[in-house]
């Protein structure tokens, strides 16, 4: 397992679990030795599974690629974020993938998880083993992508009920990709090539961001007519056919929604093809952070309040409940909204005990409910934590829209 992160640390465990020998490799020393002491954001299921697998010798970590060759089948995971213009970052990725390649045996199965762009597979991994060595995929070596299906914190989407997509590079590529994921998901369904496969990917990431963008754009509406949003979402819900809830919120974090859609994007880009539902998904998911703090000037203007000074607390700033993930978090650019408007920003977050905004470090403060507030944004309520407190605080804005009415608060 190349890429022992978000993604790959939980796969690497589903493949021990299953009785498969895994090596994790990863360059980042730190990272290890968190995994080592069990310091690592996982789900309740799994940190039981990376003690035993630690301890059983079904996982073992190195920094060490050339522990690539010893290896049947090579899974890489590595983060494939954008950079500050949008446009995709491939260095984590195109070093691990020419890792791989420099320390690859023949016969060997290679498979590439990361979300990336299409065509990727065959650029950075079936290609480079041709020149390198002369290799032919689906002779010498069998190459194949599968997307990663991983949703963090919740756990009915399980990721051994979740099927997973495999597409090779030839048919036998994609056979033998399926033979060695089989036993970690619920079912495999192979399409017919890694472009394919890419594309799925890139498609389940775009439909959740136009779908996300436009019931943020309904939520707004529904204030206009002061009317609920999510009771008339959860109205329409009830509908068996045709409509999928979806639930507004402060924006959209993580490493798939905010990223994924911007390699298709790209790529589209280059061959002069518009797609200006997406470009406009993403820049209304974009904007959305900035909205909340507009927002916020706004309760505390109505309410005769200066902003400059103004104490405000932000609940929560992972970016979805249950994990201590802030990657792309709208809490931070949000924070840092507020901040640079003369706020006096401070956040409590049970799984998050400190994050960077701007040029400064913040704690997470551990007893915010005996404190008054300016203004209190609700941005992630993790399970389990009582909110009650709320119902003293002067302001409140419900980003989430889904705390209980009693607690009397504001929505975007």
């Amino acid at each position: 397992m190349v890429g022992l992160g978000y993604v790959g640390l939980p796969t690497a465990l589903s493949l021990a679990d299953s009785g498969v020998a895994v090596t994790g490799v990863d360059i980042d020393e730190a990272r290890l030795l968190a995994i080592k002491a069990d310091q690592v954001d996982l789900s309740e299921a799994d940190h039981e599974r990376l003690d035993r697998c630690l301890a059983g010798g079904e996982l073992v970590v190195t920094t060490n690629a050339a522990a690539v060759a010893e290896a049947d089948l090579v899974l890489i995971s590595v983060p494939t974020p954008v950079d500050s213009h949008l446009v995709p970052d491939m260095r984590a990725l195109t070093a691990a993938c020419a890792s791989v390649v420099a320390n690859a045996r023949a016969g060997q199965t290679i498979v590439l998880t990361s979300t990336t762009y299409v065509g990727c597979t065959r650029d950075l991994i079936a290609e480079p083993l041709r020149h390198r060595n002369g290799w032919t995929a689906g002779e010498d070596v069998y190459v194949a992508f599968s997307p990663e299906r991983i949703d963090p914190g919740v756990t009915r989407h399980d990721r051994r009920a979740t099927p997973r997509i495999v597409g090779g590079v030839t048919a036998e590529c994609g056979r033998r990709a399926q033979e060695a994921l089989q036993g970690t998901t619920a079912a495999v369904h192979t399409v017919s090539s890694p472009e394919s496969a890419e594309l799925t990917k890139l498609l389940e990431n775009s439909f959740r961001a136009v779908n996300i963008a436009m019931i943020n754009e309904f939520a707004d509406s529904c204030h206009a007519f002061d009317v609920d949003p999510i009771e008339v979402i959860e109205a329409a819900a009830t509908k068996p056919y045709g409509f999928m809830p979806f639930h507004p919120g402060p924006g959209v974090g993580g490493h798939c929604i905010p990223c994924d859609t911007h390699y298709l994007l790209w790529q589209l880009r280059a061959q002069r093809l518009p797609a200006p539902l997406m470009n406009a998904a993403m820049g209304a998911i974009a904007a959305r952070p900035q909205r909340v703090v507009d927002r916020a000037r706004y309760l505390l203007a109505d309410r005769g309040k200066a902003f400059a000074g103004a104490r405000v607390l932000v609940l929560g700033v992972a970016y979805k409940p249950g994990v201590a993930d802030v990657r792309e978090s709208p809490a931070l650019e949000i924070m840092a909204g507020l901040t640079s408007l003369g706020a006096r920003v401070a956040y409590a977050d049970p799984l998050v005990p400190a994050v960077r905004v701007g040029e400064s470090t913040l704690l997470s403060g551990t007893d915010v409910a005996s404190e008054d507030w300016d203004l209190v944004i609700v941005h992630t309520p993790h399970p389990g934590e009582d909110l009650t407190w709320l119902s003293g605080q002067d302001v409140v804005l419900d980003t989430t829209y889904r705390l209980s009415p009693e607690l009397r608060c504001a929505h975007l």
